[in-house]
């Protein structure tokens, strides 16, 4: 799914001296290249502060300590998206309000936010999955309409940007008070190992949040909050300050992937192609995600797997189904887009060392698969 291998043999002697450096200061844990990741990703993504954690759990952990909710709080967010997004909700004695995806997005459906309001809400976690940004306009908008703090879990589209007609064009992460993001090694921008970050504009939550996620400590030993073990280490900041200077050229290939992606397979009746954005700028293309329909997207998963390629399924079953997540306030009927993209959609290799004849090679085994049927 991913080229880690090829992207690595691009920039390894800019590693190798970073590494080289760390080893003989000896500074493992908040070491210079800490900071330094800090200060370049803040002004590559025009937001006062850049937070630095363990991973992208963390993050949005972290996040959601320091706004200081309150047990029993709604958190508004989506059914179709990785578990960590509602694990902290529930870790923090929180209550996680699923509601349904746009069929057009895969992201959270705006209509549904309305519709699960309550006196209880207190946020809005909305999750730009694969890369595209949600409606951000409309989801600030309502926001503050009704007095609710955003938290926008950013770990598939660091690098997205948006036009809000109020606000001018904004990365994705920085249009709530809190933005959050992992550094996977999978992700657009990854680590070698894991790693996150948060991002604000206030300079009241970034201070808490920088505590927090140090045992709580402003300073050694005086614990002004409970806090969290959460570090960014010294070698896989290095690692992203040097990939962040090629992370626009690696969104770049990716976006050229998932055009000829779309000129290749736009003729088969039985797939559906995710949408484009009217901005090129509002998707990083972390997924290629098509649906497959009338049944076939466990044939063809086969199909690519006797062919040699990968592929993922992302998420074949929707949160709501979960056994640690399941509640009676659930229902299959709240539901009907997430429950049926759960068992349409696939993910194709998407990453920036893909070549044309790669694709090439993908899309003449899916058109196979087709043909044949």
């Amino acid at each position: 799914m991913v080229d880690l291998i090829t992207q690595y043999q691009a920039i390894s002697k800019e590693i190798k001296i970073e590494f080289d450096s760390i080893l003989e200061s000896g500074a493992f844990i908040n070491g210079p290249a800490v900071s330094q990741f800090e200060q370049i990703l803040s002004e590559y993504l025009e937001v006062k502060h850049v937070i630095g954690c363990a991973n992208g759990t963390d993050a949005l952990q972290i996040a959601l300590m320091a706004l200081n909710f309150d047990p029993g709080d709604e958190i508004i967010t989506t059914n179709f998206t990785f578990a960590a997004t509602v694990e902290v909700i529930y870790l923090l004695g929180l209550k996680p309000i699923l509601v349904d995806i746009d069929p057009n997005t895969f992201n959270i459906d705006l209509t549904k936010i309305k519709e699960h309001l309550t006196d209880k809400t207190k946020a809005i976690m909305p999750v730009h999955l694969f890369g595209r940004v949600c409606q951000m306009d409309k989801i600030t908008d309502l926001a503050k309409e009704h007095d609710l703090v955003i938290i926008e879990d950013n770990a598939q589209s660091i690098g997205a940007r948006y036009n809000h007609p109020r606000l001018g064009q904004k990365a994705a992460g920085t249009l709530g008070e809190f933005g959050t993001t992992s550094f996977f090694p999978a992700k657009n921008l990854g680590a070698y190992g894991d790693g996150g970050a948060l991002f604000t504009n206030d300079d009241s939550l970034a201070r808490q949040a920088r505590t927090i996620a140090n045992h709580g400590m402003s300073r050694r030993y005086y614990h002004d909050y409970i806090g969290v073990n959460s570090r960014l280490d010294t070698f896989q900041a290095a690692v992203l300050k040097i990939k962040l200077n090629h992370l626009d050229t690696y969104i770049q290939k990716r976006r050229e992937s998932a055009i000829e992606y779309g000129n290749l397979l736009n003729d088969i009746p039985e797939i559906i192609l995710p949408n484009f954005p009217k901005q090129d700028e509002e998707h990083v293309w972390h997924q290629y995600t098509i649906r497959i329909l009338n049944g076939k997207r466990d044939q063809l998963g086969q199909h690519l797997k006797l062919s040699g390629i990968p592929y993922g399924i992302y998420y074949p079953i929707p949160l709501h189904k979960q056994k640690a997540y399941m509640s009676e306030e659930f229902s299959d009927e709240q539901f009907p887009i997430t429950n049926t993209f759960s068992k349409q959609v696939l993910s194709l290799p998407m990453h920036s060392e893909l070549t044309n004849q790669q694709i090439k090679f993908i899309t003449d085994s899916i058109r196979e698969f087709f043909l044949r049927k």
